[in-house]
């Protein structure tokens, strides 16, 4: 409710303002759609990407398709940040050897197709994930060369291809084994496979649809995949943070919680949370000494050209591996209610800019 003693210039023109809890997506869809017949309307609400009718092949991701909802306009809303899948350099599971390869999560890259996620699952409403700076929106931080390079489109052969001369059986359908441990890397073993866990959070469509296609094309390359769906806040606990500085059991390979990281409110996306060595929010525990010089330019320089360097250079590093930015929200606003837009993509609700009109 406004404060009747506010005495600022700008007054508040909504004489209420409540968010409406809904037990599921679906049950808010429904309101949206029939107000009349459940005796309730939503102002702003939210289209379930599930029901968003698929876009046209070659439209922008930031602009909305054919909305379903008569009376409201469709905005899509990305924030500003970058999504990723964490691969565990500090494994205890046995696999930390494989994953502190660079082959081998380039192979793996190779075998995530940001593009079909984004024109199947995610049904147009998802910008790539080229490296460690977004893309989305608009900002002055991204490297020109990213801007228009995405360093890992899908090649199977290529990543086939790459396992096989760094010494690994590969074995389509099947697990591909270390025949020639020279080749394959130090503290990787003869015999070993390429057989990893994967906890994500199931609780999201588009994720699920993607993690099963990723495993589907791991297997292609003889990297069996055994996916293990959980609630989001599960698989957070589990590898959001760095075992090693958290203290905490590092018996996973890969994770995924969906969400990736969010620039907010450290807006500048110089790196030092998430990639240097010994942050806590290094999931991975991914460090190097290049990467942590070259970060620690981008915290002292006014040259973009710094920033430019860095990010290039963890690109095709592979700290994570890079999954496309899905839509946050596609908001629905009743057509006679204004100040809505443009929303923030650090995810500020600010409804003291909202007013009706007739």
């Amino acid at each position: 409710m406004p404060n009747p003693k506010y005495s600022g210039p700008v007054k508040p023109a909504l004489s209420k303002f409540e968010e409406v809890p809904f037990t599921s997506e679906a049950t808010e869809y429904k309101v949206l759609r029939s107000p009349t017949a459940s005796g309730q309307r939503i102002d702003v609400g939210y289209l379930p990407l599930v029901d968003a009718p698929a876009k046209p092949a070659g439209s922008s991701p930031l602009t909305p398709g054919r909305n379903p909802l008569p009376g409201y306009t469709l905005a899509p809303l990305y924030v500003w940040g970058i999504n990723y899948i964490a691969m565990n350099f500090q494994s205890s599971t046995g696999n930390g050897p494989i994953v502190r390869q660079l082959y081998f999560r380039q192979a793996l890259a190779y075998l995530l197709s940001q593009e079909a996620v984004i024109k199947g699952p995610l049904r147009g409403y998802g910008t790539l994930t080229q490296g460690p700076v977004g893309n989305t929106p608009v900002n002055p931080y991204l490297s020109p060369q990213l801007k228009t390079t995405n360093p890992f489109q899908y090649n199977l052969g290529k990543a086939k291809s790459i396992l096989a001369s760094h010494g690994w059986k590969v074995v389509p359908n099947g697990a591909s084994a270390c025949t020639n441990p020279r080749k394959c890397g130090p503290g990787i073993k003869p015999g070993r496979q390429l057989v990893f866990n994967l906890p994500y959070a199931a609780d999201t469509t588009w994720l699920r649809q993607e993690m099963t296609q990723l495993q589907s094309s791991a297997s292609l390359a003889g990297i069996k995949i055994n996916l293990q769906p959980m609630p989001f806040i599960q698989v957070t606990a589990l590898a959001a943070g760095n075992c090693k500085v958290a203290h905490i059991p590092c018996d996973w390979d890969l994770a995924n919680w969906g969400s990736g990281w969010s620039f907010a409110p450290d807006y500048a996306p110089t790196g030092e949370t998430l990639f240097k060595c010994g942050s806590i929010a290094n999931a991975g525990g991914y460090c190097t000494s290049q990467n942590d010089s070259l970060i620690n330019k981008t915290l002292t320089s006014n040259n973009p050209q710094d920033m430019y360097t860095w990010q290039n250079y963890l690109a095709y590093q592979l700290p994570v591996l890079w999954q496309p930015n899905s839509v946050y929200t596609l908001t629905e606003i009743v057509n006679n209610l204004k100040g809505v837009t443009p929303q923030s993509p650090t995810l500020a609700l600010n409804p003291e800019n909202w007013y009706f009109v007739k």
